[in-house]
């Protein structure tokens, strides 16, 4: 949950944390401390004649070293706010600083293509180490104050502070290092995130990056539990404890890239961004909408965009943007649980179902039906379309089946073998799902007049043509959506007399994809909201 927003000047382009303080450099020339409890602005900091590109507390939070696009670095006095010594030399913008663990040394990579030692008691620069290619990230090594890294045309080198190339090289963009000595770091490349080892190489986990972003800022938690790193808008944690790395909370409400990140605590991150903001976020809070009083339903707040499906159980699983990223929220607390992030970037997500612990998610993209582990991150099935166009898909029968309703026709596969299990053709057109519980399934007819006009076939009976249903509904109540316009509003009606006995209010008039369960209708209304009611007295 986003829990303050400082709205600067111009674009905020680095952060670095220090015992509550934050500085922020940014494209107004001026560095910003502030503190993170209270979001409130402690000092400024003014001196350099352009962007200020890069920060770096000392150790003890008493200095700030600071680069700019003046091409100049600059030691801060962080007490007074005062310029303790500006150091010059470079031809290009300043892109990362970086100060040695015992305050003796600062390093500096520039756009100049150089990365440049300089000593903090003379200012002078004793070593000059070229380059390539411009020179995006620095940093001196927390287990060797002997070593620092540099990352130029996206190759990650290891120097000593003469100059010499020691240890292997890697492939990324963004490096963070984990504040203990077990020398691990995070490495965002092209395709995806590695946590890794600097001496031994080992691979502690690998992480799909969650964005067509490259270039991804990242850090550890303190306590080195977490790692996040960016996508483009959005901020994903992961926990990578134990031998499951899994993704636990995803942020969204950036408008324009981030450009920095940084934890302030083992729970909460600070992030900057193109968009002139500096966002706090706390990870595992609630973000209950405070708005919504009505004693019938619970509201719930899932993101910034706008839900797309959604399930009622016991939790409520939202894909909340096009991102690929499933949010899921308790229905009896209505608080935020947890996030996972999938392969289905740009395109609805139109089932999704919790099976024996698994996150089980179906969409439909170039003609193509998918089947996807969420938790594992694993591909389990890739389904052909069927003939006509789909209109809704739905895992059934406790994980095994897909059911996929189409204008014409209900087809079924089997999960695990992408195999058509049972189809049934229509004698009419348009139709809607009344029912569904297990492998049975009950449709009607939109255009049919009185209700209940239904028709309904058991898919679990052996061979392809399903067993013809006839008799009531099992419950007393289905779920009725009729589009009016460009709203959905939804309804529950009565099995047998085919009226309405629960209308979505009306001033939800934008109620969209809705989902009942038994006890629960669940229904998305405009950005930001999902709806969820508690229909149980009505079944007694």
């Amino acid at each position: 949950m986003c829990s303050r927003i400082v709205l600067l000047k111009g674009a905020g382009f680095t952060l670095s944390y220090w015992n509550n303080n934050v500085a922020v450099g940014s494209m107004d020339k001026n560095i910003l401390i502030l503190d993170t409890v209270t979001g409130s602005q402690v000092a400024v900091l003014s001196g350099h004649t352009d962007d200020v590109r890069s920060l770096t507390f000392s150790s003890d939070g008493t200095s700030l070293v600071s680069g700019s696009e003046d091409k100049t670095v600059k030691l801060w006095d962080v007490q007074t706010g005062g310029v303790i010594k500006t150091f010059h030399g470079h031809t290009g913008r300043v892109q990362s600083v970086s100060i040695s663990a015992g305050h003796t040394t600062i390093a500096s990579g520039s756009w100049d293509q150089t990365l440049r030692l300089w000593d903090i008691q003379t200012g002078e620069c004793h070593q000059i180490i070229e380059h390539q290619n411009w020179v995006d990230c620095v940093s001196f090594s927390p287990e060797n104050p002997q070593h620092l890294i540099s990352i130029s045309g996206g190759i990650t080198r290891q120097w000593d502070i003469n100059g010499h190339n020691v240890g292997p090289t890697y492939s990324g963009y963004q490096i963070a290092f984990s504040p203990d000595s077990t020398g691990q770091f995070i490495l965002c490349g092209m395709n995806e995130v590695t946590v890794q080892n600097i001496n031994s190489g080992m691979v502690v986990a690998k992480l799909p990056m969650a964005s067509d972003s490259s270039v991804s800022p990242c850090c550890f938690s303190p306590d080195v539990r977490l790692v996040a790193f960016t996508g483009h808008h959005n901020i994903y944690v992961w926990n990578i404890t134990g031998s499951d790395p899994h993704l636990i909370e995803t942020f969204a409400g950036h408008t324009k890239p981030i450009t920095s990140l940084v934890f302030s605590s083992p729970s909460s991150l600070i992030s900057t961004s193109w968009d002139g903001s500096v966002r706090f976020w706390q990870i595992g809070a609630s973000s209950i909408d405070p708005v919504m009083t009505d004693p019938e339903f619970i509201t719930l707040t899932p993101a910034s965009a706008k839900p797309t499906t959604l399930k009622a159980e016991n939790d409520v699983i939202i894909p909340s943007d096009l991102g690929g990223v499933i949010k899921t929220w308790g229905i009896s607390t209505s608080l935020y649980k947890g996030s996972l992030q999938t392969p289905a970037k740009g395109y609805q997500q139109t089932s999704i179902q919790l099976i024996d612990s698994k996150l089980i998610f179906v969409w439909y993209i170039n003609n193509k039906i998918n089947v996807w582990d969420a938790k594992k991150g694993k591909l389990l099935q890739t389904m052909d379309m069927p003939r006509d166009s789909v209109k809704d898909l739905r895992v059934l029968g406790g994980g095994s089946k897909i059911f996929c309703l189409c204008e014409k026709s209900i087809q079924v596969w089997d999960i695990w073998t992408g195999e058509v299990v049972g189809e049934v053709e229509f004698e009419h057109g348009t139709v809607e799902i009344l029912q569904i519980d297990g492998l049975k399934v009950w449709i009607s007819y939109l255009s049919s007049l009185p209700y209940p006009h239904d028709q309904g076939w058991d898919f679990g009976t052996p061979g392809p043509s399903p067993l013809q249903l006839s008799g009531p509904l099992p419950d007393k109540l289905y779920l009725n959506e009729t589009k009016q316009w460009e709203t959905n509003t939804s309804s529950m009606k009565d099995t047998v007399t085919g009226k309405v006995v629960f209308q979505v209010p009306k001033r939800f008039g934008r109620a969209i994809n809705a989902q009942w369960d038994g006890q629960y209708l669940v229904v998305s209304y405009q950005p930001n909201k999902a709806l969820v009611f508690d229909l149980s007295q009505m079944l007694l």
